[in-house]
């Protein structure tokens, strides 16, 4: 599936205040939904010895499709598409891995 195309598919279903000038609310989804995909993985480690079972796997690849709607939401938003942002952290990814800089910290190294 093409980026964009899900990003279109995915704005149809949006439904949340003032669809079209409020970040805010995808940003709040987006942290949350990025924090139960975390959980998931915790109770992983405290629940199944560290194991990804199938079941596990499932759980979380819906979690990460959620993940993947509200950052969508919030690219639209922002009046960006996502093969936009998908190529632009790849270029900034490269750019760093060839100036040997993609290890350390700071979004400006």
């Amino acid at each position: 599936m093409e980026l964009n195309h899900y990003q279109q598919q995915a704005r149809s279903t949006a439904r949340y205040p003032s669809v079209g000038s409020n970040p805010i609310y995808p940003t709040l989804g987006l942290c949350g939904e990025a924090g139960e995909v975390a959980d998931k993985v915790k109770k992983v480690l405290r629940d199944g010895d560290g194991s990804f079972d199938a079941d596990v796997r499932g759980a979380i690849m819906l979690e990460l499709g959620d993940v993947l709607w509200y950052v969508a939401q919030l690219s639209s938003e922002l009046g960006f598409d996502l093969d936009t942002v998908a190529s632009a952290n790849l270029a900034k990814l490269a750019d760093r891995q060839q100036r040997n800089v993609i290890g350390g910290s700071g979004d400006q190294r």
